[in-house]
């Protein structure tokens, strides 16, 4: 009995050639006007009220693209 040759399998594409989502990063007064605030804006904003803190911006996920 032979088997069915019907199927071909579909290769996958490397990794450099799929999309990615992006995200920006905002600071912390970004954070603060939000009108959908997240848990870990709300986070980043109280991390960044302590003294001598300081901040880079985290990913917002209100500004996702794909590409």
């Amino acid at each position: 009995m032979s088997k069915g040759k019907g199927k071909t399998a579909k290769k996958k594409q490397p990794a450099s050639d799929r999309k990615h989502y992006n995200y920006k990063l905002v600071l912390s007064d970004t954070c603060a006007v939000c009108k959908t605030p997240c848990t870990r804006g709300m986070n980043y904003l109280a991390r960044m009220r302590t003294a001598g803190s300081l901040g880079k911006g985290i990913p917002c996920v209100l500004t996702r693209t794909y590409g």
